[in-house]
């Protein structure tokens, strides 16, 4: 497949054969042509666990010091003060019940998280076959089922992220605007990688960090040198 003229003159600044500090990494990015929108700067993280193995799944959330420069629409399931809460808060959309004729009918999908009180996990149940394959999901390891739905719509809101296995053992995640510029894409990435290596399963054995690359949203990977283990 022949590649673009911006993408070969982003590939001429990465040594595919190199794996770069992560700071010279997102130097490079920030030196990249630029597209015209904002692209999205991209994590992805081997790493040598089994994730069919139930003890040895690397799954959790970290706010990002600096956001991750996109407007996240939060969807909150609670009812009386608990409701207030959400909206007080800043959520985009609150309600029960009623919600789920509108999801399940009309194919309601205008958010990008769903949070919800544990007495709420009946009826979003009714909807596992619909949200389930778009991960929206709530859950309460990504702490999205909760009491305190104050924190986590204000969480969201500032930049969290979910991070997660998918089966060939590799987590994927946004984590910046190419906008951000180095030194706060570099923030965001620090506090993620330490975050992962902290998730470490105990029945974790061997090299945990096999490799590890960033990209632009257009833009091709950059190999980063990461010893965290």
């Amino acid at each position: 497949m022949k590649k673009g003229k911006r993408y070969v003159a982003c590939a001429e600044l990465v040594d595919s054969n190199k794996e770069y500090p992560a700071q010279e990494a997102l130097e490079i990015i920030e030196k990249m042509p630029k597209t015209k929108f904002d692209e999205s700067v991209e994590l992805h993280v081997r790493l040598g666990v089994d994730s069919k193995q139930a003890d040895q799944q690397v799954r959790g959330t970290v706010v990002l010091p600096n956001g991750t420069g996109k407007t996240v629409k939060v969807l909150v399931f609670a009812k009386g003060d608990k409701a207030k809460e959400a909206e007080a808060a800043g959520a985009d959309y609150v309600g029960a019940e009623e919600l789920v004729p509108k999801i399940e009918k009309e194919n309601w999908f205008d958010y990008d998280v769903i949070v919800t009180t544990p007495d709420m996990m009946g009826i979003i149940g009714r909807l596992g076959k619909v949200l389930g394959p778009k991960g929206l999901m709530p859950n309460p390891k990504s702490g999205t089922v909760t009491m305190d739905v104050k924190k986590a719509v204000e969480e969201i809101k500032s930049g969290k992220v979910e991070y997660r296995l998918d089966k060939l053992n590799i987590i994927h995640l946004s984590f910046g605007k190419v906008s951000f510029g180095a030194q706060k894409l570099l923030e965001n990435y620090t506090t993620i990688i330490e975050a992962i290596i902290k998730a470490k399963p105990a029945s974790a054995k061997g090299q945990y960090i096999k490799s590890v690359s960033v990209s632009t949203t257009m833009g091709p990977g950059i190999m980063v040198l990461e010893t965290g283990n």
